[in-house]
């Protein structure tokens, strides 16, 4: 599998999100967060720095989420029985994705701190 075309290794990549997408209820919430984002920068059209860091968050809180994914799917494979090793794997990897979702709604409220409370004051 080592050293294969990139659109082969890019379609192992899109068939991973497709999977994600059909099988994670959290990962299509999650991207329907990020796609609101995305919307609301193209509405308010602030500063770049402001498009960095939110999609930034979101690509870091769906990458998460797709390793968390990968990782249950893995342990559950190989070790279908409940078994206290892998349930602390598998509840640290959904707690990154809650620090990571923590850290995106953090950026999400500085930036509406930003656009509306900062902006809007006189002087």
């Amino acid at each position: 599998m080592k050293n294969q075309p990139f659109p082969k290794r890019l379609s192992y990549s899109l068939q991973g999100i497709r999977t994600a997408w059909r099988q994670e209820a959290s990962f299509r919430f999650q991207s329907l967060m990020a796609f609101a984002v995305v919307a609301l920068l193209i509405v308010l059209r602030p500063p770049a720095i402001w498009w960095a860091l939110l999609l930034m968050n979101c690509g870091l809180v769906l990458a998460a989420e797709l390793i968390n994914t990968a990782l249950e799917h893995a342990l559950d494979h190989l070790h279908p029985e409940i078994h206290p090793a892998i349930k602390v794997s598998k509840d640290c990897a959904a707690a990154a994705v809650f620090i990571f979702s923590l850290s995106a709604v953090g950026t999400f409220l500085a930036f509406l701190w930003w656009m509306f409370v900062r902006t809007s004051r006189p002087g």
